[in-house]
């Protein structure tokens, strides 16, 4: 507040002296050095506008890069194409929509449910590389450590659909950008995190299949960011920003399901447990207790409670949980659940990740944008013209119904942090987006 003081005393000041009137003209709006005619897109589910467990057009229309690209455009000529989806149904598999669901009790309740058809998917999967090149070149599931695959575009569904080689790189040259965004890495340390830490915690090999669900190679991390800065960098006056990791521990997807939900509200309850666990320690009470987990590292029982800051995966079945005796008699498989030490695995790949991702930044002279940050930020909750955001599953605004992908809100967030750091870094003054033009979630 104390910063606004001399500003308002300055101006009271010179309407007292009559000396000028304040000028209220805001500043115009400037991309200085930067030539955003052919900009590049490089990225992963996030940078394609997936959401709600899916890819359809409508989110594709509203990616970051469609919002980054209308504030370049208002400094002048700025090309953008993205390889379109025909229809709204999701491809391969449906979207997810807000509505009834029945459980196998017969109770009703509100929530996600797959979209009721996919009648305009026809023709999703049929190559489309000819009506390219893209700039938007998001590609569902890719890794950093992918790029060194020369035959990663066979493997894809989303890749095959619209890359002109099977080769990623290869897709870079198509356009020689003079801007770029590169948002890669999620996805190094999201197929783990989102597989409960069933792969490998260091080590994955873009060549192996196997490690689709474990935390990439550091080697293989770096080499690949840097072959693809290689490609994104041909032109010797190119200029972009990288933009790094999110915490993805911190997203609604692993922070829905409390540890401790499993509430017990009779005695008999409590007693009928306390019995079946007499000889294991293992003990209830009346009210919340933490869930029952598998561990297979605990003797003869492979069973212990959950702890504090363990997460649970939104994907864990709830009519197991509510009338199968899951985290109960039974323990929640290993598959859904991150306990301490893969959190701590996913935190320090982050980290290291990050970590080369800006030291590339700063040797190629590119902004870099800290998202991991800015989501962080994002938690406690935010107003935004008159609108409260928070980071909560679907009451919250900012991220879809797969807790993992952001609403068009959500993504018009990141577009204005990386607008804002491109001002910043570069010293221009691009516009802004306006965050609530876009769609949140969709109540029925």
């Amino acid at each position: 507040m104390n910063s606004y003081r001399p500003l308002l005393l300055a101006a009271g000041a010179a309407l007292a002296l009559g000396a000028c009137r304040p000028n209220l003209t805001p500043a115009p709006y400037s991309k200085a050095n930067l030539d955003f005619t052919r900009y590049v897109a490089v990225g992963n589910s996030l940078t394609s506008g997936y959401a709600d467990n899916s890819l359809y057009r409508s989110g594709q229309m509203v990616a970051y890069p469609s919002m980054l690209s209308w504030s370049f455009s208002r400094m002048g000529p700025s090309d953008y194409k993205a390889p379109l989806l025909p229809g709204e149904s999701g491809w391969p598999s449906p979207k997810l929509i807000l509505g009834t669901s029945t459980d196998m009790m017969g109770n009703v309740s509100l929530g996600p449910v797959s979209y009721p058809n996919q009648l305009d998917t026809t023709g999703s999967s049929i190559n489309i590389a000819a009506q390219g090149p893209y700039n938007n070149l998001g590609v569902p599931g890719i890794r950093a450590i992918d790029f060194l695959n020369p035959f990663y575009g066979l493997l894809n569904p989303y890749a095959t659909r619209f890359f002109s080689s099977p080769n990623p790189l290869k897709e870079l040259d198509r356009i020689n950008p003079s801007f770029f965004t590169m948002w890669l890495g999620n996805n190094d340390v999201l197929g783990y995190a989102t597989s409960g830490g069933v792969g490998k915690s260091s080590g994955g090999s873009p060549f192996s299949l196997a490690d689709r669900e474990a935390i990439s190679s550091t080697d293989y991390f770096a080499d690949g960011v840097d072959s693809a800065l290689k490609h994104l960098m041909a032109d010797s006056n190119a200029h972009g920003a990288i933009i790094n990791i999110p915490d993805v521990t911190s997203i609604p997807f692993f922070n829905t399901v409390p540890y401790n939900g499993l509430v017990l509200s009779r005695q008999g309850q409590v007693d009928s447990l306390n019995f079946a666990y007499h000889t294991t320690g293992i003990k209830f009470t009346l009210g919340a207790n933490p869930f029952v987990i598998e561990d297979n590292t605990v003797p003869v029982i492979h069973r212990r409670l959950a702890q504090e800051g363990e997460l649970i995966l939104l994907t864990v079945p709830q009519d197991s949980l509510r009338y199968a005796g899951w985290g109960s008699i039974k323990p929640i498989p290993d598959r859904y659940v991150l306990d301490a030490g893969e959190i701590q695995a996913v935190h320090q790949a982050t980290s290291i990740f990050n970590g080369i991702l800006h030291s590339r930044a700063e040797a190629h002279g590119l902004a870099y944008v800290d998202i991991n940050a800015f989501l962080k930020s994002l938690a406690p909750g935010i107003l935004y013209h008159g609108v409260n955001f928070t980071t909560e599953f679907v009451r919250g605004g900012l991220f879809s119904l797969d807790g993992v992908h952001l609403t068009p809100r959500g993504y018009a967030m990141v577009a204005n942090e990386i607008l804002r750091t491109i001002n910043y870094y570069y010293g221009a003054s691009l516009q802004m987006v306006d965050v609530n033009a876009y769609d949140g979630v969709r109540f029925p």
